[in-house]
């Protein structure tokens, strides 16, 4: 099959999208790419004039429909959505060819996922909460597609001495900053924790995790290291108090990946795909968060257990592959 691929190659770090279009070539797949933000007038111009934005936005999707024609794909695969205007799926559908989504954000800007819904022959949501606001709006033939890992990226690594003074602690934290998990961390900030990721800079001056903090974009090779040099890495999801998120962050699964004992808020989706103290840890308060790192961090086999069997667990059915082949399966039926 050849699959028309449309999403965005961040240039400063992997995402879903290398992972998944790896996923699509080793399931035996032909691919072709396509940018979907390949705008040519710079966001802060689009922001400030609506004209601008409309003809840049319908510029970019005549460009996906142009690419269609001429390389005639059997499924455009369209990741996200955001950027993809219902007129468009129309004109391609209109060429013979199946178009599908696979939601990937938390829904803060849903809107035009919800206009293109009904254009889409098969829909597949990376978190429980699009399956349910598409069922709000009517839209109930959806699968639910969690992101995965990709064993090839995502692995432990060895490390010597310096290595492991450089990047390692007893508590990680890894991910952009959100008043919410700046909330939850400060909670811990007397630990032996250090904060990776961009945002960062926007902690208070008198903010305790400022001196644990380090603002910046990292590369898996640098981010593995860190999961394998902490005894415990935490994982807070987006909440923002107004925005439906039940998803698994993809962190989940690439940390579980690196063999690291993992701590989680007590969110839906996870509890729906993994243990709770066999695969990892579900914490549900500030407090308990807290209890729970001063016990796993005195319980080292226990510990390294529970890694070892999210580990086993995430390689053995939480795949990028396993997800590719789980969506052509599901086409391949609806044809």
């Amino acid at each position: 099959m050849k699959v028309l691929f449309s999403s965005y190659h961040n240039p400063s770090f992997l995402t879903i999208t290398e992972y998944t279009e790896k996923a699509i070539e080793k399931s035996g797949h032909e691919l072709i790419h396509f940018d979907d933000r390949a705008f040519v007038i710079p966001g802060l111009f689009r922001q400030r004039a609506r004209l601008l934005q409309k003809w840049d936005l319908n510029r970019l999707n005549n460009r996906l429909i142009s690419l269609a024609s001429d390389s005639k794909p059997d499924l455009c695969l369209i990741a996200g959505g955001n950027r993809i205007l219902p007129e468009t799926l129309q004109k391609i559908k209109n060429q013979g060819i199946q178009t599908a989504l696979w939601t990937i954000d938390a829904p803060r800007d849903f809107q035009p996922i919800l206009n293109a819904a009904s254009f889409y022959d098969f829909i597949f949501c990376g978190g429980t909460e699009a399956q349910e606001l598409l069922a709000r709006a009517r839209i109930k033939k959806t699968y639910w597609l969690p992101f995965a890992c990709d064993p090839e990226v995502h692995a432990p690594v060895d490390m010597n001495s310096a290595e492991k003074k450089t990047w390692g602690s007893d508590v990680s934290f890894m991910g952009s900053y959100y008043p919410n998990r700046a909330r939850t961390l400060d909670r811990i900030a007397d630990s032996d924790l250090r904060i990776w990721g961009p945002g960062w800079n926007q902690l208070d001056h008198n903010s305790p995790l400022k001196k644990l903090a380090t603002d910046t974009q990292l590369k898996p090779e640098e981010w593995k290291k860190i999961f394998s040099s902490s005894k415990i890495s935490i994982v807070i999801h987006f909440q923002d108090g107004e925005t439906l998120c039940y998803q698994a962050t993809p962190r989940v699964y690439e940390a579980l990946a690196c063999q690291t004992f993992l701590l989680v808020d007590d969110q839906k989706d996870v509890k729906s795909l993994f243990q709770d103290g066999k695969h990892l840890v579900i914490f549900k308060e500030k407090e308990d968060l807290r209890q729970k790192i001063t016990y796993y961090l005195n319980q080292s086999d226990e510990r390294k257990k529970i890694a070892r069997q999210g580990f086993e667990e995430v390689v053995r059915n939480h795949t990028y592959l396993h997800r590719l082949q789980e969506m052509f399966s599901v086409i391949e039926a609806g044809r």
